[in-house]
C-alpha cells in the first residue's frame, strides 16, 4: 500500500508544493505546511486521499487525472481509508491516527466545479471518499513510495 504523492501548502490557499519526503512531528503535523501546530479542529495534522477516488471523479468530471486536487498530504493507493477511523498505522517512520473522515467542503466544490458538475454535485460527489483527517503519535518522516501499515492491537506508542 504504496505512498503515491505527498503535498504541503505554506499558507491558506497558496499553490501546493509536490514533496518527497514529508516530515510528521508528534502532535504537530506536517513540518511546513499551513495547519502545522494548529489545534483549531480534530485531526488538523495531515490529512490523506485514496489516488482511486481522484482518478474516478477526475473521469467522471471529465477531467485530466491530477492527484493534487483535493488539496490532502498525502495521496495512497490500495487502501481503504474510511476504514481507519479511530485505528492506528504507521506511515513511512511515524505513527498516526486516523481521526475522522476528511468531509468536502463549499470551497473543494468551487474549485472543482466546471461545466459539467456545479460546486454543491461536487460536494455530493466527495461525500464519504474524501479522505482521512489523522494526528501524528510518534514523529517520523514519509517518503513516495514508503508504505501505510497498519498496527497490531497494544502496537504504537508507548
Amino acid at each position: 500500500m504504496p505512498i503515491e504523492r505527498l503535498f504541503l501548502s505554506p499558507t491558506r490557499g497558496a499553490a501546493q508544493w509536490e514533496c518527497r519526503q514529508l516530515e510528521l512531528l508528534a502532535g504537530q503535523g506536517v513540518v511546513g505546511d499551513r495547519h502545522f501546530a494548529q489545534a483549531n479542529w480534530a485531526g488538523q495534522q495531515l490529512t490523506l486521499v485514496e489516488a482511486e477516488e481522484i482518478e474516478r471523479f477526475c473521469a467522471h468530471a471529465g477531467r485530466a487525472t491530477d492527484l493534487s486536487l483535493t488539496r490532502r498530504n498525502v495521496v495512497t493507493r490500495g487502501i481503504r481509508l474510511n476504514k481507519l477511523v479511530g485505528r492506528q498505522f504507521r506511515l513511512g517512520g511515524s505513527l498516526l491516527v486516523g481521526i475522522e473522515l476528511c468531509e468536502p467542503c463549499r470551497t473543494l466544490g468551487q474549485r472543482l466545479a466546471n461545466e459539467t458538475l456545479s460546486a454543491p454535485e461536487v460536494v455530493k460527489y466527495w461525500v464519504g471518499r474524501g479522505g482521512l483527517r489523522a494526528n501524528v503519535l510518534i514523529s517520523g518522516n514519509v517518503a513516495c513510495g514508503d508504505a501505510l501499515t497498519l498496527t497490531l492491537p497494544g502496537e504504537g506508542a508507548a
